[in-house]
């Protein structure tokens, strides 16, 4: 039995290296595949953004609403009347009645209990109100899908800002780990030296205190780095492993504020809600008419009767005094007044973050190249030291100082570049750029 159990676990063990091995390229292929486009698509399919596709219906509903009233309202009635005395089934013409009465052998249409089956019909001739909601709708659907693309804009914005930040986190940390294996080289050498009696025990707890600040320093960043991780899988149901390689395809297109587009296409549709309610006081012509089949006893001399009666006609409306559609007049045109000082705020405020980020923008290049050329030298005086400290020429402190110089440099240029990357994007939200033309 034991036998039998090795030997099946041996099997086992077998397919499962089998299976490794085979599904590790797909895995890694998998990993490979995914790029800033990838994550670019799976937003589309997000919540977040049906979201808007909801919004852009909502609004075609109501243009469909709107254009709905212009159809005709048909409907089928039925009804039962008693009344304490006999009343008539449909009107008579005198004559009619007059041989009726002359002769009760006929069933007169007057009955105290009456059964009516009919159909009821009303259309709209001229609404003028009718056609301004309509506009008004389709100026709000178009208000939706700006919206919807400038919401579309802000979620890729967030997503290569995340990624930025996930770059200069690795390439940060990165830094970091060069600079604790030169660290852990120069403690071989203070090791050797603190034995050998050259250096004080002091000397070998700096360093140490050094390295252990590294690892302080790549925990934290572990932890933003799960932080950034989680905001764009909250945007693509992505889950990252590792920072996604970008570059910088074009720049951003300076013109019009897009970003404004909904707000201005919103004014737009109130105040032909404005135009509307005004309308609502102008004359309105609608259509009706009605078909009854009325059944009954006849009161005289009881007999069956049945009868039919068909109504058409025209109906002009003309309001005189609407004291409550004045009073929605007004609202409509303090919601005008409202949505145009929000446009008029945000738009100074946007032109003012324009101006102030493209200036942001050019400066951070310039500070790229300047901590590019900065770095090549501190890396040199690095080296520089390490040589003097071996040598005696140069306290532990001292050397320090270099590796922490150089540090510092690369943290300030990976941060530039992330920065960059996030005043690209938010020029690109505000001018509406198609963020994928920018980057790949």
């Amino acid at each position: 039995m034991k036998r039998y159990n090795a030997l099946f676990n041996k099997e086992i063990s077998k397919l499962l290296y089998l299976l490794l091995l085979t599904l590790s390229p797909l895995l890694i292929h998998a990993q490979q595949a995914i790029t800033i486009d990838t994550l670019f698509n799976q937003l589309r399919l997000h919540p977040i953004s049906k979201a808007d596709n909801i919004k852009i219906l909502q609004a075609a509903a109501f243009k469909n609403m709107a254009n709905s009233q212009l159809y005709p309202t048909v409907d089928l009635t039925g009804r039962y009347d008693y009344s304490s005395i006999p009343s008539s089934m449909y009107p008579l013409p005198p004559n009619e009645l007059l041989q009726m009465v002359q002769d009760q052998k006929i069933a007169q249409p007057f009955s105290k209990n009456i059964y009516r089956a009919g159909v009821g019909i009303s259309m709209p001739l001229f609404v003028k109100s009718i056609f301004t909601i309509a506009s008004q709708a389709q100026m709000l659907q178009h208000s939706a899908e700006d919206q919807q693309y400038i919401n579309l804009l802000k979620n890729e914005a967030i997503i290569v800002s995340a990624n930025a930040n996930l770059i200069y986190i690795q390439q940060l940390d990165s830094s970091l780990e060069k600079k604790k294996s030169s660290l852990l080289k120069t403690k071989e050498i203070v090791d050797i030296k603190v034995k050998n009696g050259r250096s004080p025990g002091s000397v070998s707890i700096n360093i140490n205190n050094a390295i252990n600040e590294i690892d302080i320093l790549k925990n934290d960043l572990a932890l933003q780095r799960e932080d950034l991780i989680a905001s764009i899988a909250n945007l693509t149901g992505v889950t990252l492993t590792a920072a996604i390689p970008m570059i910088q395809t074009s720049t951003y297109t300076e013109g019009e504020i897009k970003a404004l587009d909904p707000l201005r296409k919103k004014i737009a549709a109130d105040k032909l809600a404005v135009k509307a309610e005004k309308e609502k006081l102008l004359p309105s012509l609608f259509l009706q008419g009605n078909y009854s089949s009325n059944f009954a006893k006849a009161y005289n001399n009881n007999k069956s009767i049945n009868g039919d009666y068909t109504t058409v006609g025209v109906v002009l409306k003309v309001p005189i005094f609407s004291k409550n559609q004045y009073a929605q007049i007004n609202r409509s045109k303090l919601d005008v007044e409202a949505s145009q000082n929000e446009l008029d705020r945000m738009t100074i405020e946007f032109a003012v973050q324009a101006k102030q980020l493209e200036n942001t923008l050019h400066l951070l290049e310039n500070s790229t190249q300047l901590y590019t050329n900065s770095i090549k030298d501190k890396e040199e005086l690095l080296a520089i030291a390490t040589v003097s400290y071996s040598l005696d020429q140069m306290t532990i402190d001292d050397y320090l100082k270099y590796e922490d110089d150089v540090v510092l440099e690369k943290t300030k240029l990976y941060k530039t570049q992330s920065q960059a990357w996030q005043t690209l994007m938010k020029l690109a939200v505000i001018y509406g750029n198609d963020i994928q033309t920018l980057v790949k």
